[in-house]
């Protein structure tokens, strides 16, 4: 309970003085003073009733009242405008007080002087009203916007915030930073300086000599809120009693605002590189523009030099990342890999021509075929082997679309396992027009859009086994939706022209061909809903047939070349469309019905899907003979004959927020066999706690089973302990196993592992992580990474953050960013 609301002494009667002290107004002017306090948000203690007795003289003990939970309010200002705060009252309250107007205060016995963002309290106060000077003595606690400072004696003035404090201990608000020191030098509001000071943000026990986990000791510690940081002149980093890391001058953070100078080392073992030590340095040049520097010792290979420059304006934003290893043993060669992302609106320019217009730059580039596999963290791309160049300008007004772009690919290759390289697209030009409010025979809402295409190919076509050449086409659609509840129906019509120009002659001996090809379809589908209850739960299950019906008449394509077209994966989305084939270098002759059907199960109040179940079929109503060229680039195999496609069976269930299973099937009706399965399930009960584990099987391809876990080892199945120590996290002092695992049945051993453990003791957090991925068949790359992070301080050691995220399915970081802390979460 806080003291000022302890009842007074009948010996030493309370005095309170709700009006400035340093002004001799009349009573009305200290009720109008008294209820401006209130006005700007002055102090209404919740949880507590203030009664008086029944004839008004004497007070009474304030009573407990339901317990009240603090509540963002617009009435708890933060900070006051500069020129309110000047007009701001000053409160002083205590067991004896002797004032002198326009002279000195003195308060004795639970003295108290309070402002809008600052109290100060202790045994006895001295208050000078000339010059705004406070001498507090005894018990000392002085609160100023959250952070709290407490000794035996402070001497500060209360304008300027200048003053000393010995002997303190303080607590800070925006970090939860704890510490003490012999002396505190308030030099004004915004800094201060400790003196043979501690400090950590570990929490302080009550009631004994305090030594937390870490902290950083030091001859003097400089506080700076306006940069937010601390500056520390001879500091040292203990970490349980041990010295881990000294300098004679380093800097830290008091919030998460950048500022330039050194990041925490990271320290890696790797099978390949040896032993790694990164020290990066951060560089903020501006607001909107900042690098990093990352020197990299590698014991086994030398220096690797990489950056990092990123930038931000109103029109553009990019990121600029490069590494240059000389002399690297492993190859015996010079080492080196760039790319820079650049995105940028041209709306409102002279090249945004009265539309909205955007420019896409993607730059990659690598010094050998080979650096893939010796570099394996360094490139973001999903496809680690082919590394894209795009150059994009695209834009749009109202119905017409234009895009012109230049696509160049740098392909690595691999002596046991080569790929084909993709074209170049140098240039790609494309132009639509799209309207969706057409009226045709009578009938309007009609869709319809006109497409053309230009672009060159481009390769080396000793690879490719093609001629270069240029390709031109144009691609007219049109189609109309109508539905209504419970059903919908949707004809289409499609044109597809397309001419070639070649570098040099094809086998027909002709250096042009052309095509032209038209594709109808029809989609259609109904909608049953009905109430139903299953395991005493109420749902609306739906059923929704569906049968799409396509047809394009077969033209002989075998003599064209293939730049683009690929097989398009068999699932859901498309086995109900009109080509089995992405690109435009091959258009199937489809001509076939699909059908299918789904059943949900929805929850009746919020319509969340519970349960979908989803079948589907395609059925061939003549042989499918267009089909890709052989891996020599020659025509060849043979006409679909089946009739019917294989089955797709998909089922999702999320019966509750904490369980999920999801399964997929293809199945083949002539092998009678599953062609390939998905089996997948995960368990969330609560917060850093996940299960998951899936099975895929690609028949002839591939066999692999996937387990992934984040789990506390304390508390296996209860919920973990929650505590109320500001910035520890649910389940402080736990410790936690996380992972993921991929076997392969059919090499019968583990192609790609990340595992280890995390002990979270609510300062600070440990990780040891073991991570193994498989770089080919024969090779794997390897590497230990451990770190130590002291919350609100620094993280020391490796980077396993950025691994678990990317590899383990769910993954939650134990320090979750939160809203900052008020300084009414320690009001006194």
């Amino acid at each position: 309970m806080n003291r000022r609301n302890d009842p007074p002494s009948p010996r030493h009667p309370r005095a309170l003085l709700a009006a400035p002290v340093f002004t001799a107004a009349p009573v009305a002017r200290a009720v109008q003073s008294l209820l401006t306090a209130m006005a700007l948000g002055a102090l209404a203690v919740p949880g507590w009733v203030h009664a008086q007795s029944g004839d008004g003289d004497e007070p009474v003990a304030p009573t407990p009242a339901a317990a009240t939970q603090l509540r963002s309010s617009g009435m708890l200002q933060e900070r006051l405008p500069e020129d309110v705060q000047k007009q701001a009252p000053t409160f002083v309250s205590g067991d004896r007080l002797d004032s002198q107007t326009e002279g000195v205060t003195t308060v004795e016995g639970n003295a108290e002087l309070r402002r809008h963002d600052m109290v100060i309290k202790g045994d006895r106060l001295e208050f000078d009203q000339r010059n705004s000077e406070a001498k507090a003595t005894g018990n000392v606690l002085i609160n100023r916007g959250g952070d709290r400072f407490e000794g035996p004696e402070l001497q500060i003035n209360t304008e300027t915030f200048k003053g000393q404090f010995e002997k303190p201990e303080f607590t800070l608000l925006k970090n939860e930073g704890k510490g003490d020191a012999s002396r505190l030098d308030f030099l004004d509001a915004d800094h201060g300086v400790a003196h043979n000071a501690r400090y950590s943000t570990c929490p302080r026990t009550p009631g004994a000599d305090w030594m937390p986990a870490w902290l950083v000791r030091a001859t003097k510690i400089e506080f700076d809120n306006v940069e937010e940081m601390g500056k520390a002149t001879g500091g040292v980093v203990e970490f349980k009693g041990v010295p881990i890391l000294g300098w004679p001058y380093f800097t830290f953070p008091l919030t998460d605002k950048r500022k330039s100078g050194l990041l925490p080392p990271t320290i890696n073992i790797d099978n390949v590189n040896g032993l790694e030590l990164t020290v990066p340095y951060y560089l903020n040049i501006a607001p909107n523009l900042d690098a990093t520097l990352y020197p990299t010792l590698m014991s086994k290979r030398g220096v690797d030099l990489g950056a990092e420059v990123r930038y931000l304006q109103p029109d553009y934003v990019g990121q600029v990342r490069g590494a240059f290893m000389p002399s690297d043993p492993l190859r015996d060669a010079n080492r080196w890999g760039y790319s820079w992302l650049h995105d940028q609106n041209l709306s409102g320019t002279r090249w945004g021509l009265g539309g909205s217009a955007g420019l896409r730059l993607d730059v990659n580039r690598v010094s050998d075929d080979n650096y893939w596999r010796d570099f394996p963290r360094a490139t973001a791309s999903l496809t680690t082997r082919l590394l894209a160049t795009n150059a994009v300008y695209s834009w749009g007004r109202g119905p017409w679309a234009f895009s012109a772009g230049a696509y160049k690919w740098q392909t690595l290759q691999d002596i046991d396992t080569p790929i084909t390289p993709p074209y170049d697209r140098m240039p790609s030009l494309a132009l639509r027009y799209t309207r969706d409010d057409a009226r045709i025979a009578g009938i309007n809402d009609w869709n319809w859009s006109v497409t053309s295409e230009y672009t060159r190919f481009e390769s080396n076509p000793l690879l490719t086994r093609q001629t270069n050449g240029s390709r031109s086409l144009a691609i007219a659609d049109l189609s109309r939706r109508w539905q209504a509840p419970g059903w919908f129906i949707k004809p289409r019509a499609q044109l597809h022209a397309t001419q070639y120009q070649f570098d040099n002659a094809i086998s027909t001996g002709s250096r042009s061909a052309s095509r032209v090809l038209p594709t109808v379809s029809l989609d259609s589908g109904l909608i049953f809903e009905r109430d139903a209850r299953y395991f005493g739960r109420n749902f609306v299950q739906t059923l929704e047939p569906r049968a799409f019906f396509t047809w394009t008449p077969y033209r002989d394509q075998s003599m064209l070349p293939n730049y683009d077209s690929a097989a398009n994966d068999f699932n859901f989305a498309t086995i109900f469309s009109e080509n089995v084939f992405g690109g435009n270098d091959r258009i199937s002759d489809t001509r076939a019905i699909t059908v299918g059907a789904s059943s949900r199960l929805l929850d009746p109040d919020s319509g969340a899907e519970i349960v979908r179940v989803g079948l589907a079929q395609r059925y061939l109503i003549r042989n499918q003979n267009v089909f890709l060229p052989n891996a020599s680039g020659l025509p060849g195999g043979d006409p679909v004959a089946e009739r019917l496609s294989d089955i797709l069976f998909a089922t999702r269930v999320q019966w509750s927020p904490q369980w999920m299973v999801d399964t997929n099937f293809q199945y083949s009706p002539g092998s009678r066999e599953s062609v390939r399965t998905t089996l997948a399930a995960r368990y969330t009960p609560s917060r850093y706690r996940v299960l998951s584990a899936a099975y895929r099987l690609q028949r002839g391809v591939s066999e692999q089973y996937e387990f992934g876990w984040q789990w506390p080892l304390n508390d296996l199945w209860d919920e973990p302990v929650r505590t109320s120590e500001p910035g520890r996290a649910l389940g402080a002092g736990q410790w936690y196993a996380v992972g993921r695992v991929n076997y392969s049945v059919p090499d019968r051993k583990v192609v790609d592992l990340v595992a280890g453990f995390e002990y979270d003791a609510g300062c600070w957090i440990g990780r040891v992580v073991v991570e193994r991925l498989q770089r080919s068949a024969l090779t794997a790359n390897q590497r230990i990474l451990f770190q130590l992070e002291f919350n609100g301080f620094t993280r020391l050691g490796s980077n396993p953050l950025k691994t678990l995220k990317e590899n383990v399915p769910r993954y939650q970081y134990l320090r979750e960013e939160i809203n900052p802390p008020s300084r009414f979460t320690q009001y006194d």
